[in-house]
């Protein structure tokens, strides 16, 4: 038993590393960890003839380190194990991986699993961004600055009609993108093939006044078994991307697609339903591995994760985490970040900070809840964004900037 992480092991390319925090008795410490590493992987140990124990040897989890890192007044602690698993016992799939780290181990009692670390070649057999960020900024023609998206706020009951309106408003703003609400599932009034076409052709007919034409990205929904050849047909219809509830579902199907040559477009993974997984600090999997470790692995292009900032929020720390798994330098392509929730034009300086250029300003209120509609709400952010770049304070800049004015006044700036 160590008492400190067995680097040797994490340099190993025959060994996944999970790391968990967990609450119990510290002199059970060593005994849970032992339970952990053999019950996620040959079951058994002590039961097993000799022979058997040669066969399996070789698949059996390996304890890696304990540290008590707090104490509870109850007399327990509070402490993070470290668990070696072997990559023979998983095949190519997140199923297996996360079934294998945290299957049912995540139904134990009080315990989450806070880190992740898989070598080098076992990061090859996921598929990675097919864009990441160089290949997204080339496909829309955005360089040195970041994206501005709207996203759909009325979507379900509709007319296509109505939408390509509402479409329209969104893009003669001159956003880079408009993604539909992840909560759009019913085609009864307009399908995805149909919003593709129609806003496509709006899209061409706005970019003769605003020199850029917005991309769209649809909600692909339907069953999985469709899902492929749903995604192609709207990449061939002119899509610009496509927006995938990832957890919902499941790693694997991201990957699929990702694969996909024939689906042509770049993926912008959301998070609904993560928050079931992380949104605990005592239970299930820590945000960054969600929406950063898994999302870049299984392809991922861009990534919405709530930001820092609005009701919704994921933390600094847990922020800092997950950005750091989608930019580090990789096997794969890295991920564009989308903190979402409590973004307006008068954030933009702090975003710039916090972020860098490489990210998607994601405004929903903070486009269509401009005073001026959503035209003005996004003009308001490439105002705010002109005024970054020229190193000029927002108050300064919105002075003969109307629509960028009218946002400060409503919204303030973010010191």
């Amino acid at each position: 038993m160590n008492d400190v992480i067995g680097t040797d092991m994490y340099r190993d390319s025959r060994y996944i590393v999970a790391t968990y925090r967990l609450r119990d008795r510290e002199n059970r410490l060593a005994a849970r960890a032992e339970g952990i590493a053999i019950g996620l992987t040959i079951g058994t140990w002590t039961d097993l003839p000799s022979l058997r124990k040669e066969q399996v040897a070789a698949h059996c989890g390996q304890v890696q380190g304990i540290r008590v890192i707090d104490a509870t007044e109850a007399g327990d602690v509070i402490a993070e194990i470290d668990i070696a698993y072997p990559v023979a016992n998983l095949d190519a799939t997140f199923a297996s991986l996360l079934t294998t780290v945290f299957g049912k181990l995540s139904m134990d009692g009080e315990i989450r699993l806070e880190r992740l670390s898989l070598p080098e070649a076992w990061e090859r057999v996921y598929p990675g961004p097919k864009f990441g960020v160089n290949g997204v900024r080339e496909r829309y023609g955005v360089f040195g600055r970041p994206f501005v998206m709207s996203i759909f706020k009325a979507c379900a009951g509709l007319t296509l009609e109505e939408l390509v309106d509402q479409f329209g408003e969104q893009a003669s703003g001159g956003v880079d993108l408009v993604k539909d609400d992840e909560i759009f599932f019913s085609e009864a009034h307009a399908t995805a093939a149909e919003r593709v076409v129609a806003y496509r052709e709006k899209a061409r007919q706005i970019a003769v006044q605003t020199g850029r034409e917005t991309a769209y990205a649809v909600n692909l929904t339907g069953p999985v078994h469709l899902l492929r050849e749903k995604a192609k047909r709207l990449a061939d219809l002119g899509a610009g991307a496509l927006l995938f509830n990832v957890v919902a579902y499941g790693f694997d199907v991201l990957a699929d697609l990702a694969r996909d040559p024939d689906i042509s477009v770049p993926i912008l993974a959301h998070p609904a339903v993560s928050g079931a997984l992380y949104g605990s600090p005592n239970y299930g999997i820590a945000a960054d591995i969600v929406l950063g470790q898994l999302m870049r692995l299984a392809g991922a292009d861009m990534g919405i994760f709530p930001s820092m900032y609005g009701s919704v929020t994921l933390g600094g720390e847990a922020t800092d985490r997950l950005l750091a798994h989608l930019r580090k330098d990789s096997v794969h392509r890295k991920v564009l970040p989308a903190p979402s929730a409590g973004i307006y034009p008068g954030l933009v300086p702090q975003l710039y900070r916090d972020f860098g250029i490489d990210l998607i300003l994601n405004a929903g209120g903070g486009i269509h809840g401009h005073p001026g509609g959503a035209r003005m709400g996004g003009q308001a952010f490439f105002d705010a964004i002109a005024a970054v770049q020229e190193g000029v304070p927002l108050q300064d800049a919105a002075v003969d900037k109307p629509a960028l004015a009218a946002a400060i006044a409503k919204w303030g700036v973010r010191a």
